[in-house]
């Protein structure tokens, strides 16, 4: 017997100095950058400045908003901003695809520091797959610093850095932001890539977005230089090396020339006014109050005391709930602790409904499954759920998902309206990992109109495009939008993926989730 735990002992000791000389051989770059420790104010001068100074000149202290569900509005409305900037730039993305979208962004970004622009951006390098030679042809430029925030160790077969680095590297910076000027921000949902402005080979994302102006962009911009100056972001030179010979960037752009997809983002682009429509005032921007909640950056490097975090301060910046909470998350695990709040908010005789994503949508199995697990549990304590489906309802117009747009594949906008009166848009789902692993941002904006949007939707029983999840005894029934017929199979299933989520069920990892 002594001879087991001897054993046991050696391989305790050989795995423990291995990780130990992983962590020497592959040590990370030190952080800290050059000098753009913070952002540049807002300029005076520049066709935003003009627009804004037009147009906002009597909402001082508010902020104005305008929703960007369409995905073909979301890209123009980034890169013609980058193509107006003649200040800064600074965009914070959790993932930068090395596809058609992210190399015209990074264009973007270029076409503006060749103007004299400052840029900079900071990205999670969990989403940077594929792209090194890019951001090393970007950070060598004179104009533009990259930072890669909680970057892996090993550039090829990144995975393998988990191994003596994983509760590092399992913390992730969520956020989106993309600040021109210190005048405009994009944020919200929409990573940067295909899939996320709803073109290319790939599957669809819904999603959801806002352009800000005016009252919060302060705050915006502080939040973006808290996460800039975090240890956990490094710079980017000494991760990914230096520039490559050659125009990468150009030359993955070459590869799509003459294709359709290149050719409709050329047309978005040239039919797209939205400077002018900031000037003239018809951008439909609705002057409130907004608030920005953003985790401390430190969330990154381990554990927050639990009032700093995120959903605790959200919670708190929304106060009572009182009649009406509508949600929307892609990634739905509420875990004990949420079910039981959610139970709370019924008993106290608020109306709870939550949209996420069917299995046939979901492209993330495993989330699904911690999803599944809590499902009965909250069907009992009187939530509505609903589940998008795969396909949008023929003929659906765009808007029948209100305020997100229509279903094209998979859910990806993380929302939530309480009372008609206020509603949240930003990075934050309903699960563990956003509520303690990852780092998180969003508004939360007084909009009786936007609000009353989403609820409104809801109500119209989300266009035909969501199932109705009921249950009755300890059966499940999917309702067709459609037909009103009701399945007790879910849409999608197949045994392997049963058998799958019963496994993912059983396993302690719902707080990865």
């Amino acid at each position: 017997m002594i001879w087991v735990f001897g054993a046991l002992a050696v391989v305790i000791v050989t795995v423990v100095a291995s990780i130990l000389l992983a962590r020497v051989l592959f040590a990370l770059p030190s952080a800290g950058g050059t000098g753009m420790p913070t952002a540049l104010p807002p300029v005076d001068t520049g066709p935003l400045a003009d627009a804004l100074r037009r147009r906002g000149a009597d909402q001082q202290g508010l902020t104005g908003i305008a929703s960007l569900r369409d995905g073909a509005d979301a890209f123009a409305a980034r890169v013609i901003l980058a193509d107006a900037a003649v200040s800064s730039i600074d965009a914070q993305y959790y993932i930068w695809h090395g596809d058609l979208t992210g190399y015209l962004m990074l264009d973007a970004l270029r076409r503006a520091a060749d103007r004299g622009v400052r840029v900079r951006l900071l990205l999670d390098d969990n989403g940077t797959a594929g792209i090194d030679a890019e951001l090393a042809t970007l950070d060598a430029h004179e104009n533009i610093e990259v930072r890669l925030y909680n970057p892996f160790n090993l550039r090829r077969l990144k995975v393998l850095s988990y191994g003596f680095d994983f509760f590092r590297l399992n913390r992730r910076m969520h956020n989106k932001s993309f600040t021109i000027d210190g005048h405009v921000t994009i944020l919200g949902g929409r990573n940067i890539g295909d899939e996320y402005f709803g073109t290319g080979p790939n599957a669809l994302f819904v999603d959801l977005d806002v352009l800000a102006v005016g009252g919060v962009l302060p705050a915006v911009s502080a939040d973006f230089d808290r996460y800039w100056n975090t240890p956990s972001a490094h710079p980017a030179g000494p991760i990914v090396g230096p520039a490559p010979a050659g125009d990468p960037i150009e030359a993955s752009i070459e590869r799509y020339r003459g294709t359709a997809q290149i050719r409709e983002y050329g047309e978005i682009i040239n039919r797209s006014e939205i400077v002018g429509r900031l000037g003239r005032g018809d951008l439909g921007l609705e002057w409130t109050r907004a608030v920005l909640v953003s985790d401390d950056p430190i969330k990154g490097q381990g554990a927050v005391p639990r009032e700093d975090l995120l959903a605790v301060r959200l919670l708190g910046a929304v106060g009572e709930i009182h009649t009406k909470f509508d949600g929307v998350s892609p990634y739905l695990v509420p875990g004990k602790a949420g079910v039981r709040a959610f139970a709370t908010l019924v008993r106290h005789g608020v109306a709870v409904r939550m949209l996420t994503n069917s299995l046939e949508a979901t492209d993330v199995l495993p989330v699904h499954a911690g999803y599944a697990k809590r499902r009965k549990s909250m069907l009992r304590s009187g939530v509505g759920l609903f589940e998008l489906r795969r396909q949008a309802a023929p003929g659906a117009p765009t808007d029948t998902l209100g305020p997100f747009g229509s279903s094209g594949a998979s859910l990806h906008a993380k929302t939530f309206a309480v009372d008609g009166a206020r509603i949240f848009v930003g990075s934050f789902n309903f699960d563990p990992r956003s509520t303690t692993l990852n780092t998180e941002m969003g508004l939360l904006i007084d909009s009786a109109q936007m609000a009353e949007g989403l609820h409104d939707a809801f109500d119209r029983g989300l266009g035909g495009q969501a199932w109705r999840i009921e249950k009755q005894a300890d059966r499940l029934f999917w309702v067709d939008p459609e037909t009103g017929e009701k399945t007790i199979d879910e849409p999608g299933t197949s045994a392997p993926k049963r058998i799958a989520l019963t496994v993912v069920g059983w396993l302690p990892v719902e707080w990865l989730l």
